[in-house]
């Protein structure tokens, strides 16, 4: 992170930037110039975005906040030749108010005295700060309450929804039949280098989260088997092992790039040995990030991944691992075979030489295959599901027109459970390429079993944002495979 960044215009609007537009159109108040540069001009330089597509082209009338000193830091960048300058810069740009530097307060009259700033883009800054002010009703309640926190942080209801929260999204990769665990095992053994860390279940900007108020997975464990199990910190003499391994939380959030993808040093080997016992073994991931896990997948008989599950963590995974909660959470990015696959990414386009594990001369790697460990979208279930009878409604689009989607999710097992289905077009041949796969929707249900339910979607213009022409349409539970369908957009 912090580093340069270099996209095409198409790549820009066809990607990056519509979620920013989702986010502003869902009631988003401000919006941050980040550190970095685009093409050349950092972002919190850059009248392009933060003026000409931000205020021009989206008529977002929200206000700009910088970065942790990202406006002093233009003189880094080698746009700025002082503070000062950096000030004109940035306030011209469109950001509307500095974090940390004083950069504005310091030069903005003797800018404008000078002609070097206009007092109308003050004016219209100032606006925008005052605007958010009226908004958030800090004139009408310009003092914070005094104890207001007091009864809402870890009252007992939040703690019960970040528990839920923490088990609906954790993510099941791998399960040859050992979860859900007993809770009348002998003996159960929770080991790992995360086992009984509280820290590491927050992970990075943890706001008012506290370790101390966290419940680690061993005390978790602990409190969820029968009374006849013993829970132990040892594999000697174990029934079965749960072994707690990932990165710690200082390996995520901002500034902590890693070279590897691998897991951190020590964790690999002890994971071995604990499959050289031949006990049955289930291991946790504490992560903040996709891993490159090739050897978990091939050896480890079960493998949950509980991101950084937060205060409630512990009891969170317990209930996770013993059946309390099935598992339903979907992957929001694939999961790389080696950090070498980077970026490895579901929407990727088809190019004129697609992937064919037969031909040399496509595109390809002469060591691995081109598909991710586990793809965007993965996500098993202690349940089984399927969906059958996709439809689409008119089949062929007027211009302007909308389609209805329809497609049945059946709960095939003995199990309640949630399954998430996945909605995804494939565009047609047109002026420029389109990725191979594109998410246009999802939904999450939960079923009983043999339970059948019918969703809906609803594909126009505004979805399928491309060429008329027949598109592929795909109802699946993840990004590979699924039913197909086709609509046609005159």
């Amino acid at each position: 992170d912090y580093n340069t960044t270099d996209i095409s215009d198409h790549t820009l609007r066809s990607v990056y930037l519509p979620p920013f537009k989702a986010a502003l159109d869902a009631g988003a108040a401000t919006v941050m110039s980040a550190f970095n540069d685009l093409n050349g001009v950092p972002a919190s330089g850059n009248r392009s975005t933060l003026t000409g597509i931000l205020r021009q082209e989206w008529g977002w009338d929200g206000l700009v906040v910088s970065d942790y000193t990202s406006v002093a830091e233009l003189v880094n960048h080698g746009v700025a030749a002082d503070g000062k300058d950096a000030a004109r810069i940035a306030l011209s740009a469109g950001v509307d108010m500095e974090m940390v530097s004083r950069l504005y307060n310091k030069h903005g009259a003797e800018l404008v005295k000078e002609g070097k700033l206009s007092l109308a883009s003050v004016d219209e800054a100032v606006k925008r700060v005052l605007r958010a002010k009226f908004r958030a009703g800090a004139f009408e309640r310009p003092y914070a309450v005094e104890g207001a926190e007091d009864g809402v942080l870890l009252a007992p209801a939040h703690r019960a929804l970040a528990r839920t929260s923490a088990a609906k999204s954790m993510v099941l990769l791998k399960n040859e039949g050992v979860l859900p665990l007993s809770k009348d095992l002998g003996t159960l053994a929770v080991v790992g280098p995360w086992a009984d860390s509280k820290a590491e279940l927050l992970g990075s900007w943890t706001g008012d989260g506290r370790a101390d108020d966290a419940t680690t997975i061993l005390a978790g464990v602990r409190a969820a088997v029968g009374p006849k199990t013993l829970v132990s910190t040892s594999t000697a003499g174990a029934d079965a092992v749960v072994v707690v391994v990932g990165e710690s939380a200082t390996m995520s959030g901002e500034a902590s790039s890693r070279s590897s993808l691998d897991l951190p040093e020590g964790q690999l080997e002890l994971l071995q040995a604990v499959k050289a016992t031949g006990k049955p073994f289930v291991v946790v991931l504490l992560t903040g990030r996709p891993l490159a896990l090739p050897w978990l997948a091939e050896n480890v008989p079960a493998l949950l991944l509980a991101w950084q599950p937060g205060t409630e963590g512990g009891r969170a995974v317990a209930d996770v691992l013993f059946g309390a909660e099935n598992p339903g959470g979907k992957l929001p990015a694939s999961f790389p075979r080696s950090v070498g696959q980077v970026p490895v990414y579901y929407n990727h386009k088809n190019g004129g030489r697609p992937y064919d594990p037969n031909n040399k001369y496509t595109s390809r790697y002469l060591d691995l295959p081109n598909t991710p460990l586990y793809p965007f979208g993965f996500g098993l279930s202690y349940t089984t599901f399927a969906l059958s009878e996709l439809s689409v409604r008119p089949a062929e689009l007027a211009p302007g027109g909308k389609a209805e989607v329809t497609v049945s999710v059946k709960n095939t097992g003995a199990r309640a459970g949630d399954e998430v289905v996945q909605l995804y077009i494939r565009a047609p041949a047109g002026p420029t390429t389109r990725p191979v796969r594109e998410l246009k929707g999802f939904r999450r249900v939960t079923l009983a079993p043999g339970e059948v339910r019918r969703l809906e979607f609803v594909l126009g213009p505004e979805e399928l944002g491309g060429p008329t022409g027949t598109y592929q349409v795909f109802a699946g539970t993840s990004s590979v495979g699924g039913l197909t369908a086709e609509l046609r957009q005159k």
